[in-house]
C-alpha cells in the first residue's frame, strides 16, 4: 500500500479504490506532535468514531467501508474508507465558550464572525450552538478562523449551507447523547467530503477526545477552566510556565504520570459514551 499522507495522529494508506485511515498514538498540542505516544489512544478514537457513525447514520452517511477488512498489523486501529474529494474547510460547532473561541470572543465579540451575546465567561453555554469554520493547515502551522463567507467563496453557496447545517445537526445530537450519559460536549470538530454522486460525506473521525472537548456535566461551572475528559490535560501541562516550552517544535517528552492520567480520560469518555468496559 501507499502512503499518501500522515498527519498530526492519523495515516492515510491508498489500498485499490479504498484508502486505510490508520490512528496511531500520537499526540499533538498547539499543532505540534509530541515525541511521547498515549498507549491505546489509536484504537479508543477508532472504535468511538465507530460508535458515533452508527449513532448519526440517518443524519448524514459516512465514509466507512468496513472496520475488520484492514491489515492484521492495524487491527482495532484502522478502518477501510471510500475515498472523497475532501472539503477544503475545518466545519466546527460550538455550544460553549472555550478555548480558542473564547479568545475570539474576548476580542472582538465575536466568533468566526458570528456576533455572541455580551458578558459570557469561560465555559459559558451559548444560547444556541453556533458554526466557526476555520482553515485546513498543513502540519506544524496553525489552523485560522474564517467567516461564512469565506466558505461559500471557498465551497459555493449551496454547499457552505449544507456544510453548516449539517455541523450543527450532528453537533446537537451528539451533545444531547452525550448529556444524558454525564458529558457536556462543549465544542467539536468535523470534516467532509465529497462523493463521487456529489453527496456530502461524514469523514474522518467524529466526536472524540481529540475533535471535541468533553467536560463532565457534574462539575460544570462557567467562569474557570473545566475539567474534561479530552487532551486538554496534556495541554495544561504544555502550557505550564514551569516546563519551559515555547509550543514550537520539537515539543517535550510526556512525562509517564500525565501519559497515564491522559490515557485515563479517554477510557473514561469510550465508557461512559459507549457503555462498553475498554480491555
Amino acid at each position: 500500500m501507499e502512503l499518501l499522507h500522515s498527519g498530526k495522529v492519523r495515516d492515510v494508506y491508498a489500498d485499490g479504490d479504498d484508502l486505510i485511515l490508520v490512528a496511531s498514538d500520537r499526540v499533538s498540542v498547539y499543532d505540534v506532535v509530541l515525541p511521547t505516544p498515549i498507549p491505546d489512544k489509536g484504537a479508543l478514537l477508532t472504535r468511538l468514531s465507530l460508535w458515533w457513525f452508527d449513532q448519526l447514520a440517518d443524519l448524514v452517511p459516512n465514509h466507512i467501508v468496513s472496520a475488520t477488512d484492514v491489515p492484521e498489523r492495524w487491527a482495532g486501529r484502522a478502518i477501510r474508507c471510500r475515498r472523497l474529494d475532501m472539503v477544503p474547510v475545518e466545519c466546527i460547532a460550538r455550544g460553549y465558550l472555550a478555548g480558542l473561541g473564547l479568545r475570539e470572543y474576548t476580542s472582538t465579540g465575536a466568533i468566526s464572525g458570528v456576533s455572541v451575546l455580551a458578558g459570557l465567561v469561560e465555559g459559558s453555554k451559548l444560547p444556541e450552538p453556533i458554526f466557526t469554520p476555520t482553515t485546513k493547515a498543513p502540519v506544524g502551522e496553525h489552523d485560522e478562523f474564517i467567516g461564512f463567507d469565506d466558505v461559500v467563496a471557498r465551497t459555493g453557496a449551496e454547499t457552505a449551507e449544507a456544510l453548516r447545517d449539517l455541523t450543527i445537526q450532528v453537533y446537537r445530537r451528539g451533545a444531547e447523547l452525550a448529556a444524558e450519559r454525564g458529558i457536556i460536549i462543549a465544542d467539536t470538530k468535523l470534516e467532509f467530503g465529497r462523493a463521487p454522486d456529489g453527496a456530502l460525506i461524514l469523514a474522518d473521525e467524529v466526536l472524540t477526545p481529540d475533535s471535541s472537548r468533553f467536560w463532565p456535566v457534574g462539575s460544570w461551572q462557567p467562569g474557570r477552566a473545566q475539567d474534561s475528559y479530552d487532551k486538554q490535560y496534556v495541554r495544561d501541562w504544555a502550557s505550564d510556565p514551569a516546563l519551559g516550552w515555547d509550543k514550537t517544535a520539537p515539543g517535550p517528552e510526556i512525562p509517564p504520570e500525565v501519559v497515564e492520567a491522559t490515557r485515563a480520560r479517554y477510557v473514561e469518555a469510550y465508557e461512559r459514551l459507549t457503555g462498553e468496559r475498554w480491555d
